[in-house]
């Protein structure tokens, strides 16, 4: 027997148990079958055979329902498969200040209990989303009054203090700004902190010299959702700039989180899967690597929009299409920290009810691991396989 055929019948018995498994899961929401065989190596098992760690977001219900961590047949997969979990909304300032004065960690905690709990890591998502659609609407209005500078620093700063300081020695990497790019300006994106701070650069800068002051050792992340469609070259492009002056900068920023919300918005006759430019979004992935930055994968899923409504096919195209990305991502195996999907199934991802994501035919989009029915699909073969091959 050659090596690549070895390799491969190894693949294929690592990866056969855990979706056997998992298939034996079945009805929304439900509970584990009585019996189940060894799942065998979850995911974040393999991940960590190339030195990073694979896991998901999660949120807090009171209820148990959705991708909360309070929902039994959730958290099963999280505990089988993940090595960390990240907050999908209860670290945003929209969740967490309900007003200048007021923190509100009530969900937050409950998260943070739960992963201590279950012997799970934790990312930090995020200390500043710089998007005034996403600003609490007191800190969209908030006076900063005769000394805005002085007023807006304090605010910034206060902030981080509080969440890196209730949170020290269990989140160790942190996205530290999301998103701050506005489209339309192709430049940072103004916000209330940015007009009382005189520029959107001054903002960011001092997020990130006041998260590393308060955790010099921890992992800071600029985190976007730059990818590799022909549609978001400009994106990239804008990404790369911001980047560029942080490095001439001196700000702290140790690693680029790409989302990796990758789209099939159309379909590529030639391959039968989305459109996406290799090597276009390789030439962005040097230049961010050889500024010295490292790179996560931070909320992955699939659009899955373009594709037919057959399900059978829609799981092959979709694991097929992921599986390239993956491919081409660990190609830069030095560089390539942590894995997170944004949810492990269906009908609790977000894309749900996106509306660039949603399909016309009204059908669900299959762009996670497991289905509604908490069952395995070919895309969790698709990632394993990937980490598998990369070692």
């Amino acid at each position: 027997m050659d090596m690549e055929t070895s390799r491969r019948n190894l693949l294929a018995g690592m990866l056969a148990a855990p979706l056997a498994a998992c298939a034996a899961r079945s009805g929304l929401g439900g509970t584990m079958a009585s019996s189940i065989v060894d799942p065998g190596p979850g995911i974040d098992a393999i991940a960590r055979r190339g030195g990073r760690r694979f896991g998901s977001a999660v949120s807090w219900k009171a209820a148990g329902t959705g991708m909360s961590v309070t929902n039994p047949a959730y958290a099963a997969i999280l505990r089988r498969e993940c090595g960390l979990i990240v907050p999908e909304n209860e670290m945003k300032w929209q969740t967490l200040r309900p007003s200048a004065d007021q923190f509100d960690f009530a969900a937050m905690d409950a998260i943070a209990e739960w992963a201590r709990g279950n012997a799970l890591e934790l990312r930090g998502h995020t200390l500043l989303w710089h998007r005034p659609q996403w600003f609490p609407d007191w800190l969209n209005t908030y006076d900063f009054g005769a000394t805005p500078v002085r007023r807006a620093e304090r605010l910034l700063l206060d902030h981080i203090r509080v969440v890196t300081n209730r949170y020290r020695g269990q989140i160790t990497s942190y996205d530290v700004v999301n998103e701050a790019i506005d489209h339309d300006r192709r430049a940072p994106i103004e916000t209330s902190l940015s007009r009382a701070m005189g520029s959107p650069e001054a903002v960011i800068d001092f997020a990130f010299h006041a998260a590393r002051a308060e955790l010099p050792k921890a992992e800071l992340v600029y985190n976007d959702y730059m990818s590799w469609e022909p549609a978001h070259e400009g994106h990239c492009v804008d990404v790369l700039r911001l980047l560029e002056g942080m490095k001439k900068r001196g700000v702290p920023c140790d690693a680029l989180g790409i989302q990796s919300h990758i789209e099939m918005f159309k379909v590529d006759l030639a391959s039968g899967v989305g459109v996406y430019d290799e090597a276009g979004w390789r030439r962005f992935l040097d230049e961010v690597t050889g500024m010295g930055y490292r790179l996560l994968i931070t909320e992955f899923d699939v659009k899955d929009s373009a594709l037919p409504a057959d399900l059978a096919m829609r799981d092959r195209k979709v694991a097929d299409y992921a599986r390239r990305y993956f491919d081409l991502m660990l190609d830069y195996d030095a560089h390539l920290g942590d894995i997170l999907a944004w949810g492990m199934v269906d009908a609790h991802n977000w894309l749900q009810y996106f509306d660039p994501a949603k399909r016309s035919d009204g059908l669900e989009v299959r762009g996670t691991p497991y289905d509604s029915n908490y069952a395995a699909k070919a895309l969790r073969e698709a990632i394993a396989g990937s980490l598998l091959a990369a070692g």
